[in-house]
């Protein structure tokens, strides 16, 4: 393995990538080569792409927390000889009896943070690490400080439609460098957008895609909280996104020809996640609360309407499967310990 976090290790390849061929030509025996962190030592991926033509059962294994760096040096990337893959924080039924629902919402669900002794500690210094290492120290952004308040005027929009231009009268910078901070969250592995579903519309729909960060731990060290912020809403934000991390795991791990997508139309009417593919089109609601009402389900009977094909489910915050004017609503723990990658969630 070639850890290039390691700073003796980086300085070596990243001045001679050619040492690459020397180690690998060294193993004969050896079929797996692990790289990790190969975005600081953009060349070694040339050297790679030899020693693959050079003998094709050879095979490396590239690990990666940021693109950007390897998109802005032009070097190969590999491209029809690599597959790309991507590891997301836990999901709940990986942790089996560990998930705890109210702990993972407050620290979220990286391996990191998790493991840490201290939770609240590691994941404040695992979000300063990003903007010392990652940003301030790959020169990706020229005012850190800018960057800085942009992250905290971001978290507001944790789980909402994304508005970049009132996100840059926040922190005080343009609407195109609001737009070059979200591209370099999502380079970053920090954050995603969730675009509208409009497939077949029948109604008029939003325009603007919905924010996310990566790791809703992440969303709660970035996200102030005062007198004026409610305890209920932060936390409904902060479930809608660990549901949100969960389906995209799912998608990347077992259903990569599916789309996670919302829907929203002009007249209020919003369903938080539609999953969509050529087998599946999942509609799922997302409540904090304990209680369901009628009204609480009149966007997922609306899309049902408009979509009769899909299958739509109504998560909460209580302990029973309950059905309310046709739609089945489940509590939001159960449908989390039970989704796994394998196979399609049950919503019945």
């Amino acid at each position: 393995m070639v850890d290039l976090l390691d700073p003796e290790t980086h300085r070596t390849y990243a001045a001679r990538p050619e040492r690459l061929r020397e180690l690998v030509l060294g193993h004969p025996q050896a079929g797996t080569f692990v790289i990790d962190e190969v975005q600081r030592a953009p060349q070694l991926l040339d050297v790679v792409h030899r020693l693959i033509e050079e003998k094709r059962d050879r095979r490396f294994v590239l690990t990666g927390s940021s693109s950007r760096k390897l998109k802005r040096s032009g070097v190969d990337l590999l491209a029809g000889r690599a597959l790309h893959r991507t590891l997301h924080p836990f999901m709940a039924a990986e942790l089996g009896d560990d998930f705890d629902l109210k702990r993972n919402l407050r620290f979220g669900m990286i391996p990191l943070v998790l493991g840490a002794s201290s939770p609240q500690e590691t994941l404040a210094a695992y979000v300063s690490l990003y903007l010392r290492e990652e940003v301030q120290a790959e020169g990706l952004v020229r005012d850190v400080g800018g960057f800085a308040r942009f992250l905290e005027a971001i978290s507001f929009s944790h789980g909402a439609q994304l508005n970049t231009s009132a996100v840059a009268r926040e922190c005080s910078v343009s609407r195109t460098t609001v737009e070059g901070y979200i591209s370099i969250l999502e380079d970053l592995l920090l954050g995603f957008t969730v675009p509208v579903f409009t497939k077949r519309a029948q109604r008029h729909l939003a325009q603007h895609s919905k924010f996310y960060f990566a790791d809703t731990g992440l969303f709660g060290a970035l996200r102030p909280a005062g007198p004026l912020d409610a305890p209920e809403t932060i936390g409904g934000m902060a479930l809608e996104g660990l549901v949100a991390q969960h389906l995209r795991a799912w998608i990347a791990y077992g259903r990569p020809d599916c789309e996670l997508h919302y829907w929203r139309t002009k007249a209020g009417l919003e369903v938080d996640f539609v999953v969509y593919g050529p087998d599946t089109m999942l509609a799922l609601e997302v409540k904090a609360s304990s209680a369901v009402h009628s009204q609480d389900v009149r966007s997922l009977r609306s899309f049902a309407e408009d979509y009769p094909q899909s299958r739509g489910c109504l998560l909460y915050g209580g302990r029973e499967r309950i059905n309310v004017n046709g739609v089945m609503c489940l509590p939001v723990e159960d449908f989390l310990r039970t989704l796994v990658p394998t196979a399609l969630p049950r919503l019945d």
